[in-house]
């Protein structure tokens, strides 16, 4: 069966890479642009330029490394969640170090991913991120939950305790820090998404946190949920 011509496809999600290995950032570029519905706009080789390709292009989604020069990748993502706040950015970086993590986090960073991944997890990462959900390297939860107390990193205030949230606002941290996106979660739970909305805003606003990634981390330092 064709497709309807009165209906306009689905606008494509748009891309930024910013790496500063050309062939890493020309390689993932062909790749992503053999997907349907994924279209890279804009490509930066350091963290000044993706700051200035994220606000002349307004991406969807930006991918970028941690460390890179001339602005690391980590203070780029503070300057473009604040700069172009429709941009979501995602970390796809070769370092591992926890504290990349936090600080992505703190900085706005929707999800965090190890150069490692397949092109499968990355393409998906760039459609779920780009839906408003949030995304963790499972080897990256890994290392958060792997012997861990649910203690503060360096110079970061302890988890906060979850008691004071209710049942359902509990449940529903649990389902956000599983990686399920709100029509997900009132599915699961038999309620409408506006409410699930709510309870993940009471939860945030409760927890003193400010984004679901921020939700994901403290799930899992606090021990709230099990990654396999």
């Amino acid at each position: 069966m064709s497709a309807d011509p009165s209906v306009p496809p689905a606008p494509s999600v748009r891309v930024l890479l910013a790496d500063d290995q050309e062939l890493f950032r020309r390689g993932l570029r062909l790749l992503l642009d053999a997907e349907d519905g994924i279209v890279v706009v804009a490509e930066a080789a350091d963290g000044r330029e993706a700051v200035a390709r994220a606000v002349a292009t307004s991406p969807d989604v930006v991918l970028l490394e941690a460390r890179m020069p001339h602005r690391s990748g980590l203070e780029a993502c503070r300057r473009i969640t604040a700069s172009v706040p429709g941009a979501r950015v995602v970390v796809l970086s070769g370092s591992d170090d926890e504290a990349d993590l936090y600080e992505a986090v703190r900085g706005g960073a929707m999800g965090y991913l190890l150069k490692d991944s397949t092109v499968e997890e990355v393409v998906q990462a760039v459609r779920v991120v780009a839906a408003g959900q949030s995304l963790i390297s499972p080897a990256m939860a890994l290392k958060l939950v792997s012997g861990m107390q649910p203690t503060a990193a360096p110079g970061e205030a302890p988890p906060r305790p979850a008691a004071r949230l209710t049942d359902r606002e509990l449940e529903v941290l649990r389902l956000v820090a599983r990686g399920l996106g709100n029509r997900e979660i009132a599915v699961r739970l038999s309620i409408s998404e506006n409410t699930v909305k709510n309870h993940v805003r009471n939860m945030l606003e409760k927890l003193g946190l400010h984004s679901r990634v921020e939700a994901v981390v403290y799930a899992l330092r606090a021990k709230l949920v099990e990654v396999s």
